[in-house]
């Protein structure tokens, strides 16, 4: 690692792990976040991700290991850590009672803001989150995703260098989504963000770099484009041929060199046929080569880059 890259490293997860009981819930986890990274944390059901940012915001105590948040560690200078975080809990636990002002100027007095500093603060967050609409109703009479925007705004107060959030567009109808998504982007650049998610769309609009965790262990690290090139259909191309018939067309395009495979697309964009590629080679100039030599009436083709549910469901069951 370079001395710049350690400068920039924010979060420092070192052979985490957590035992309840007999269950082993995260298993030897570990991994490094630096400044203007969106890390997208991804995982089935009860993989340990939730696990994971409870232990690294020190909610949770490790059974071993430990992380450290801009150079504190979070077992030994655990106020000292937690300063530098931003946290958005799973559920987004709040008083239910208050209205997001009140809540938010709770939330600041314990950071330790107070005055014009506080208003500030609180009017910065509120703004960000887009919460004008609902300040004078009660946080339970709120949606779903509004309680996930007083959530995040809570989190973002005191402006801290790290944001860890668990599934931060959960309730969140489109429109939504897309704000969220916008948000993280402007922050991104001078944070480091970790973010649980179980939608593979999260990684693409918003994350620089996805890890996958299974059974408490990591099983995948990379940059989404990385993880897409492990998948069945990177390099893949999907051609859509009126003539001649589906059945001759698969049986010459199976015969060539570069192809692994030739099956029926799993689409609803029209009949066509998906020609996988040999250790995920580039094939498509053999493809169209044998679709002009052959004179084939040609209604669509396109190169696939390789899909994330693929890589998921692969390194998720190799793990079970």
């Amino acid at each position: 690692m370079t001395a710049d890259a350690a400068t920039d490293e924010m979060i420092s997860v070192r052979h985490l792990s957590k035992h309840f009981g007999s269950i082993v819930a995260v298993d030897d986890v570990s991994l490094a976040v630096r400044r203007g990274e969106v890390l997208g944390f991804l995982g089935p059901n009860g993989a340990g991700k939730s696990t994971t940012m409870k232990m690294i915001t020190g909610f949770l105590a490790p059974s071993s290991g430990t992380a450290v948040v801009c150079g504190a560690d979070i077992t030994e200078h655990p106020i000292a850590a937690k300063r530098q975080i931003g946290y958005l809990p799973e559920g987004a636990p709040s008083y239910p009672d208050m209205t997001p002002p009140a809540f938010l100027q709770f939330v600041a007095h314990i950071r330790g803001f107070h005055g014009a500093q506080a208003r500030e603060r609180i009017k910065t967050a509120i703004e960000r989150t887009a919460l004008e609409s609902v300040l004078a109703q009660p946080i339970d009479t709120l949606s779903r995703g509004f309680k996930r925007r007083v959530g995040l705004a809570q989190a973002l107060l005191h402006d801290p260098p790290v944001l860890i959030l668990d599934e931060p567009t959960d309730g969140l109808d489109p429109n939504q989504k897309h704000e969220m998504r916008k948000l993280i982007n402007v922050l991104a650049p001078e944070k480091a963000i970790i973010v649980s998610t179980h939608l593979l769309e999260e990684v693409d609009a918003i994350c620089s770099r996805a890890v996958v965790i299974a059974n408490g262990r990591l099983v995948a690290d990379g940059t989404p484009e990385e993880l897409a090139r492990r998948s069945r259909h990177h390099n893949a191309v999907r051609i859509e041929v009126t003539r001649p018939a589906a059945s001759e067309v698969e049986a010459a395009l199976a015969r060539l060199p570069g192809v692994g495979s030739v099956e029926p697309a799993e689409d609803d964009e029209g009949d066509a046929l998906m020609v996988f590629a040999k250790d995920g080679r580039s094939i498509v100039a053999e493809v169209a080569d044998l679709a002009r030599a052959m004179r084939w009436e040609v209604a669509g083709l396109r190169v696939e880059r390789g899909r994330l549910d693929d890589v998921f469901r692969t390194v998720t069951s190799a793990s079970a």
